[in-house]
């Protein structure tokens, strides 16, 4: 199994969208004919099947490994909820338990080789960050997601912080949900103060949100203006990748 690129898709505080973001970037990673992972780590509040109209969906064992649920030939997926009995099902769990099925997730997981890893982290620093920055180090870097109020960038910075002091490089900042309801700029001062890249403005739209709850990735909507942002934004994260290899694991 060789992984060319590791992404964390991080948020400071929960309802900002991170999954969205995750599920969406992995799509048109893959739609562009990279060959991509997208794991789901929140062990408790797992929301990435939904998104892809995933429900109900159980994975299977083959030779002692787990085989993720394939989207496209080349978009692979592994997530709590294909475990779990019912979609209510709680997941009631210490830290140490945490960390063992996500070193099953990364290592049991058949995920074959990878041009990129997508993984969706819970909101916070807590015990899925900490596990995942050591099981699959090193990683080639991080996206946070904010929306733009105070509240949430404070959160954000946090984010920022974690990657700095794990040693994971911020490839950039993600504003999620700008417009007249939340403001808009708020991230990229943010960014700015922090010394960290903004790499783009996904605006609140109520077809998102309806996109999401409905299983389909909102990209697949071309006549929506925040797809094209969000390519754009995509092309950035490609972008930063490729300087990173050539730098020799570098992202500055």
């Amino acid at each position: 199994m060789k992984i060319k690129n590791k992404i964390l898709v991080m948020s400071g505080k929960g309802g900002v969208g991170k999954t969205t973001v995750a599920v969406n970037l992995a799509y048109v990673l893959a739609k562009k004919k990279f060959r991509v992972g997208l794991l789901d780590i929140d062990i408790h509040g797992p929301n990435v099947p939904k998104m892809l109209n995933l429900n109900s969906v159980q994975v299977k064992i083959q030779n002692n490994k787990i085989i993720p649920v394939l989207i496209k030939d080349n978009l692979k997926v592994m997530s709590m909820a294909f475990l779990l009995n019912s979609d209510d099902d709680a997941v009631i769990w210490r830290g140490p338990m945490k960390h063992g099925v996500i070193r099953q997730f990364v290592e049991e997981v058949e995920w074959g080789d990878l041009d990129y890893l997508i993984v969706d982290l819970p909101p916070g620093t807590g015990d899925e960050p900490l596990s995942i920055a050591q099981i699959i180090n090193p990683i080639t870097g991080s996206v946070i997601v904010s929306t733009p109020q105070e509240v949430a960038l404070l959160d954000a910075m946090k984010a920022v912080t974690f990657s700095k002091k794990m040693n994971v490089p911020v490839i950039g900042v993600i504003e999620n949900m700008a417009g007249s309801v939340f403001g808009i700029g708020g991230a990229r001062k943010a960014a700015q103060k922090l010394n960290v890249n903004f790499i783009g403005t996904i605006g609140l739209n109520e077809k998102i949100v309806k996109s999401g709850d409905s299983g389909k990735p909102f990209v697949t909507d071309k006549q929506l203006e925040e797809t094209k942002s969000f390519e754009e934004i995509v092309e950035k994260i490609i972008e930063h990748c490729e300087s990173n290899h050539k730098q020799g694991g570098k992202i500055k």
